[in-house]
C-alpha cells in the first residue's frame, strides 16, 4: 500500500507550524515568568476569568475556554489559589459544580501583566506579518478549527 506522504510545500508548512507552536509559547512563557512568575497556561486562566461576567466561570467552562483538560485546570487553579489570585466556590445555580473566581489580587495581576503579554504576542507573531498575511493566517486557522471542531463544542465562543 502506498502512503500518501506530504508534498514538499506541506512538509515545509508542517515543520514551520511545529517550530512556531514550540517557540511562541516558550517566548510567551518567558515573558510571563519574568513579569509575574506565571506560566502561559496560568495566565490564560486568569485572562479568561478577567473577561467573564463577575470575573467567574464554571470550572468546566473555564477548562474549555482556557484549552485545558479538567485535570490540568484543577492543578493550575490550585496553584493560583495558593497565590491568592483565584478562589473556588460552589456554583450557586445548582450547587453541583464549582466556579473559579478571580480575586481582586488576581485582577491586579492581570492588569499589571496584560500590557507586556500583549506586546510579546504582537512582537512574537504579528510583527512578522503583513495585514494580508494576518488575514490569510486567520482564514487558514479558522479552516483548520472547523475541521477539528465541526460542531463548535471544543473551542472558545467567538473563535473561528
Amino acid at each position: 500500500m502506498d502512503t500518501p506522504w506530504l508534498d514538499d510545500q506541506q512538509q515545509r508548512t508542517w515543520r514551520a507550524w511545529l517550530a512556531v507552536t514550540e517557540l511562541l509559547p516558550r517566548t510567551l512563557d518567558a515573558q510571563l515568568q519574568r513579569d509575574a512568575g506565571l506560566t502561559h497556561a496560568a495566565y490564560v486562566v486568569l485572562a479568561m476569568l478577567s473577561e467573564a461576567p463577575d470575573r467567574s466561570r464554571r470550572m468546566s467552562d473555564l477548562a474549555r475556554t482556557a484549552n485545558q483538560s479538567q485535570s490540568r485546570l484543577s492543578h493550575t487553579v490550585a496553584r493560583l489559589e495558593e497565590r491568592g489570585w483565584v478562589r473556588r466556590e460552589r456554583a450557586t445555580e445548582d450547587r453541583r459544580g464549582n466556579v473559579a473566581v478571580l480575586t481582586d489580587e488576581g485582577w491586579d495581576v492581570v492588569q499589571r501583566v496584560a500590557p507586556g503579554h500583549v506586546a510579546a504576542v504582537r512582537d512574537g507573531l504579528f510583527a512578522a506579518l503583513t495585514p494580508e498575511q494576518t488575514d490569510a493566517l486567520e482564514q487558514a486557522l479558522g479552516a483548520v478549527l472547523e475541521r477539528l471542531d465541526p460542531d463548535h463544542t471544543l473551542r472558545v465562543p467567538g473563535v473561528g
